[in-house]
């Protein structure tokens, strides 16, 4: 089994082209390790976290492991709507495991040990990422920043961010969902 951690923007434009981007980032891990089934490590934040979970769960026998952030129900009030909490929920009543991590005592520190966790248990990362700085402590930057020290492969899908500004999702033009590949060596993760 091939783990797959999942680390992304949560606002973001042109879904479309990030939704290519993931399979074809997906389809690549297929091919290089033949065989394997897929688990998906994700603390399933909207955005990013949940196109790629969608996917991962789509595969025949895929599995998701969920570590939590903050409590279940401290958690759902960072979803925008009822809809975005009922895909959540749904979601995670579809995980194999879900791992409470120990309280932080802030939101930043308590995604920082999310984003660490994921790190710890994967054996890729797959990122949904505008290649900049992290806007915030565990942010996906961050996380990327910490999977290129530890030499993890990952698969990084080019997509834009918020403007920090306004909270409106940026595009990144032709790049949008364009997929680049770090580390990777053929049939090892």
């Amino acid at each position: 089994m091939i783990s797959i951690g999942v680390t992304g923007h949560r606002i973001l434009a042109e879904t479309a082209k990030i939704e290519a981007g993931i399979a074809e980032a997906l389809m690549f891990i297929e091919h290089t390790f033949p065989d394997q089934t897929f688990a998906a490590i994700s603390s399933l934040a909207e955005g990013a976290d949940r196109l790629v979970v969608r996917q991962i769960l789509s595969r025949p026998q895929a599995r998701l492991f969920v570590p939590l952030p903050l409590q279940e129900s401290d958690y759902l009030n960072d979803f925008a709507t009822e809809e975005s909490k009922a895909e959540f929920r749904h979601l995670l009543n579809q995980a194999k495991e879900v791992v409470d991590l120990p309280p932080a005592p802030t939101r930043e520190e308590a995604y920082e040990s999310a984003g660490r966790y994921v790190l710890q248990h994967c054996d890729i990362l797959v990122a949904v990422w505008d290649g900049q700085e992290a806007q915030g402590m565990g942010g996906t930057g961050g996380i990327v920043a910490r999977a290129r020290i530890k030499k993890l492969p990952i698969t990084w899908i080019h997509a834009g961010n918020r403007n920090p500004e306004t909270g409106e999702p940026t595009s990144l033009g032709k790049e949008q969902g364009k997929v680049s590949y770090e580390n990777f060596t053929e049939g090892k993760p």
